[in-house]
C-alpha cells in the first residue's frame, strides 16, 4: 500500500506499528512511502541475546562514550546516508520528518556511540508500550553499531520491555540471537507488548560504568 502524501502523520505511523505494519521508501530520493507487512518478522528475544567473547572484550576497553537520545537528527541522517557498503537506503525525507517529530513526542529514541566529540555509530527506533521497533543502524567507526545494540538490549531488558522487533532477519542480527517468527505469532507478541506500560526515558544522563558492569556480568549468552 502506497502513501502519495509527502507528509507522514505520526499518529498514523504509531497506529500502523500497533497493527504490525511499518513504512519504507523505495529509495532516499522519492517522497513517497509504502507500508510493509511481512509474512515473517525478525525479532531478538531479549533473554536469548548473544554477545561474542571478542565483543565483550572490546566492551571492557570502553572504546566509545554511550549516549541515549542525544542527537536524533544526526543519527537518522547518518542512517540515511549512502556508503560503500550501502548504495541506497529506504530512509527518505518523508520518513526523516515523521520520525524527527516522533522523537519530539518521546516515541522515537537513539543509542549513540561517541568518541572525541564525534558520532561514531548508533541506531534509532520507536517504542510503544513494552515494544521497541528497531529501524536502522550505522557505523562510521569499527563495531560502533554493535556496541549500540548491546546497550539497547541492556536498556530494554532492565526496563521490562518484552519485544525487540528488527523487521527483517540478517546474518549480522542472527549473530546476536535474532530469529524469524511468522506473522500470526508476531501479532500475538506485539499485542501483548504494546499493552504494557514501559518507558525508554528521554534525554537523560546515566551511569555508564554501572551499565557496562551489568552488561558484562549478565547472563547473556556468550561464545
Amino acid at each position: 500500500m502506497e502513501n502519495k502524501n509527502k507528509k507522514l502523520n505520526t499518529e498514523l505511523v504509531l497506529n500502523a506499528y500497533r497493527a504490525g505494519l511499518f513504512p519504507m521508501a523505495e529509495n532516499s530520493n522519492t517522497s513517497e512511502i509504502f507500508w510493509v507487512d511481512p509474512e515473517v518478522r525478525g525479532i531478538i528475544p531479549l533473554d536469548k541475546f548473544h554477545i561474542s567473547r571478542s565483543l565483550k572484550k572490546l566492551l571492557r576497553k570502553k572504546p566509545y562514550s554511550i549516549k541515549f537520545n542525544y542527537n536524533f537528527e544526526q543519527v537518522i541522517q547518518a542512517c540515511a546516508e549512502q556508503s560503500e557498503r550501502r548504495n541506497e537506503t529506504w530512509i527518505n525525507q518523508t520518513i526523516i520528518a515523521a520520525y524527527s517529530e516522533l522523537f519530539k513526542q518521546e516515541c522515537a529514541h537513539t543509542v549513540e556511540c561517541w568518541v572525541d566529540g564525534t558520532l561514531a555509530g548508533g541506531l534509532y527506533g520507536l517504542t510503544i508500550g513494552g515494544a521497541f521497533f528497531g529501524e536502522s543502524m550505522f557505523s562510521k567507526r569499527p563495531n560502533a553499531s554493535k556496541i549500540a545494540l548491546v546497550y539497547l538490549v541492556d536498556r530494554l531488558f532492565e526496563r521490562g520491555f518484552v519485544l525487540l522487533d528488527t523487521q527483517f532477519l540478517t546474518q549480522h542480527l542472527k549473530n546476536f540471537g535474532a530469529i524469524e517468527v511468522k506473522r500470526e505469532k508476531y501479532i500475538k507478541l506485539l499485542s501483548s507488548a504494546v499493552s504494557l506500560d514501559r518507558s525508554f526515558h528521554g534525554r537523560e544522563t546515566f551511569d555508564e560504568e554501572s551499565e557496562l558492569s551489568r552488561i558484562l556480568q549478565s547472563n547473556t549468552q556468550t561464545s
